[in-house]
């Protein structure tokens, strides 16, 4: 997640620096080093904020269809895909080891470079 990215959510989410910082569990010093870039954002960080982005969107939103609807997977697909199996197509982005793309991404950042094009989460960013 690049620091931009972090503002703007923190900014959809309607949160201060200091509200954003508790609702984290961080320090407010964290999120002044994570929008000024100073800092990398951790994993569990982005996380986070795409889980609270999302909450705030089914909220205020049509809910999202489920991924393997809008991907169109085979069934196959779906019963070898955690997303399928704790029914979390809406939030398959939150999980690791799911099958996008016909892969399972070996880490969370290579996870998020196929999940940021997808129509499941562009809506969030």
């Amino acid at each position: 997640m690049e620091s931009s990215d972090f503002f703007k959510i923190r900014k959809k989410l309607q949160k201060t620096q200091k509200e954003i910082s508790e609702l984290l569990g961080t320090s407010i010093k964290a999120i002044h080093s994570y929008e000024q870039g100073w800092r990398s954002i951790p994993p569990h960080v982005e996380r986070q904020m795409y889980f609270l982005v999302s909450r705030q969107r089914e909220l205020h939103e049509k809910p999202p269809r489920a991924c393997w609807t809008i991907k169109k997977c085979p069934p196959s697909r779906k019963r070898n895909c955690p997303a399928w199996e704790f029914r979390a197509g809406k939030m398959c982005w939150f999980i690791n080891g799911t099958i996008c793309e016909c892969n399972a991404h070996k880490n969370w950042k290579e996870k998020m470079v196929v999940c940021k094009e997808c129509e499941v989460m562009k809506p969030l960013l």
